[in-house]
């Protein structure tokens, strides 16, 4: 519960409790913290007993600390019933990397370069637009086929 607590943050709890209820009182404030504490376990485990009788005897073995996502997950993949173990242990991820690497590197290697193909002749520049009536202003650098340029981030 207090893991994260150092040894300079508890000397100065002490030395603040002391200061604030004082050394005759503190024994008494201490018996009654720890009196407090020991009733909230007590009416926890017996929540805790309730429940399980509530849920019946097929929950017999069923434990609060697997509601947490963290544990219930490592239960499920220590589970040998599904057989991960022997998948987890099968797959080496360093060994797939430098074989997929191998095979991308020797596909480039062997592949040898293709001449690049002659150019196309250009087709004759197309006619100029006449300018809108609305004042629109008109690209008279594009040619008729060329696309709007694609920007694959903006979809």
């Amino acid at each position: 519960m207090f893991n994260d607590i150092g040894p300079l943050e508890l000397v100065t709890l002490v030395i603040l409790a002391v200061l604030v209820f004082g050394p005759d009182k503190l024994p008494k404030v201490i018996q009654d913290v720890m009196r407090t504490v020991r009733k909230i376990r007590e009416f926890s485990e017996s929540a805790k007993q309730d429940i399980r009788q509530e849920l019946g005897p097929e929950f017999k073995d069923f434990e609060f600390e697997d509601l947490n996502p963290k544990t219930f997950i490592r239960k499920q993949l220590d589970n040998d019933d599904l057989g991960l173990k022997e998948i987890r242990n099968g797959f080496d991820l360093k060994k797939e990397m430098a074989e997929v690497t191998d095979a991308v590197h020797s596909r480039e290697a062997e592949t040898p370069a293709a001449p690049a193909p002659a150019p196309a002749p250009a087709p004759a520049p197309a006619p100029a637009p006449a300018p809108s009536s609305a004042g629109a202003r008109v690209d008279m650098t594009k040619k008729p086929d060329d696309r709007p340029p694609f920007d694959a981030d903006a979809t």
